[in-house]
């Protein structure tokens, strides 16, 4: 070991010699302060760790956890879910020469229908969800993407949008600004779903599909306003801006018989604005609110699901799906707090059981034996 050159007044912060008069050439001292809180001497708690203590906190969380997990288990289970796939990838699809043959740059929707049967009622408000793989919307560059400033509707940013949003801040032909613009609201998901019920007298009736209240309260009366004065007409509150590339129409035509859900403040808009963290996600579409009655809101039989197909994804390998799904008080569809609930619980108990045996086979100490400081 090296050799200290600190003496007994060193311990305590001082210098010898010299060094106690100030000179100036005296060396300063790095060592901290002698004080508990420096020297790391404060007083601290060690549990001390026995069978008697650590036992019975394995049974407990076992015991609380294990029916948590089923009872969350059984809740996810008794929601009701049904998915269609119409990317139409497959040669026996309805949907395979729309895929085939609709690009972004087409200007003629292409449509197909996909019948599909429910095998049970559908009872409470049910959701209707889009859903797509493969698709990252969790890119750092796609994140970035935008301009919150001119989706809040602040006029400069209308005209003058953030370089974030490049390479779609403007038209590449007329030059004017994008509004909205970014690549995510450059790849808004515009397919038109439509739900028929086949009734057993074989007439049509179409389902009643809510497009209001799908999106956050917040996203809706806090983040996303449309720009200028609510009295001018919404084509002159956008006047000087272009259209995103890959969009049929712009945004003061998202939805023209709904002053309060067309332009930035469009719920369909505002959902997608929304990126999701994993390539595989679903986003609200619609909502198909429960009839006053008893009876089902989706009653068991044959329905016709009608696409209006206007967002190509082969070209990323990816797959869209619609999906109806009633909700319970944790939210959708999802076992996987459950079944984790249930392994943790699971766990522990073995382990408690198991270092129990241990403990009464192997332990020979004597109860009153001495603990060693």
């Amino acid at each position: 070991m090296m050799a200290s050159s600190y003496n007994a007044k060193e311990e305590d912060g001082h210098h010898s010699g010299s060094s106690t008069h100030g000179g100036t050439g005296a060396p300063k001292n790095k060592k901290p302060d002698n004080t508990a809180f420096k020297q790391q001497r404060l007083p601290a708690w060690q549990p001390i760790l026995t069978a008697g203590t650590v036992l019975p906190a394995f049974f407990v969380i076992g015991l609380i956890f294990i029916p948590i997990g089923i009872g969350l288990y059984v809740t996810s289970n008794n929601i009701k879910e049904y998915e269609v796939d119409y990317t139409g990838v497959e040669p026996n699809s309805p949907c395979y020469d729309c895929a085939n043959s609709f690009t972004w740059n087409s200007t003629t929707p292409c449509v197909c229908t996909v019948n599909f049967t429910l095998t049970q009622p559908f009872e409470s408000n049910v959701y209707m969800y889009y859903g797509l793989s493969n698709f990252y919307q969790n890119h750092r560059r796609y994140v970035k993407s935008r301009d919150d400033s001119q989706l809040n509707g602040v006029q400069s940013s209308l005209t003058n949008p953030s370089k974030e949003c490049k390479p779609y801040l403007t038209n590449p032909e007329t030059k004017l600004p994008i509004a909205p613009c970014g690549a995510i609201a450059n790849s808004l998901f515009n397919d038109t779903l439509e739900l028929y019920y086949s009734q057993p007298d074989g007439n049509t009736s179409k389902v009643t599909l809510v497009k209001r209240g799908i999106a956050w309260y917040t996203d809706k009366n806090v983040k996303f306003r449309n720009p200028g004065n609510d009295k001018d007409n919404l084509t002159e509150r956008f006047k000087g801006t272009a259209k995103p590339v890959n969009w049929l129409k712009p945004v003061y035509e998202l939805d023209p018989s709904d002053p309060e859900n067309n332009g930035f403040i469009n719920e369909d808009f505002i959902v997608w604005m929304r990126t999701a963290a994993l390539p595989t996600f679903r986003k609200l579409y619609r909502i198909i609110q429960k009839k006053p009655d008893s009876t089902p809101t989706l009653a068991s039989g044959k329905y016709v699901l009608k696409i209006t197909y206007n967002y190509p994804v082969r070209s990323f390998d990816g797959r869209k799906r619609m999906i109806l799904s009633t909700i319970s008080w944790m939210g959708g569809k999802n076992p996987f707090l459950g079944i984790a609930y249930i392994t943790v619980g699971s766990i522990c108990f073995f382990l408690g059981v198991v270092l129990l045996i241990i403990h009464q086979k192997y332990d020979t100490r004597s109860n009153s034996a001495d603990i060693p400081n």
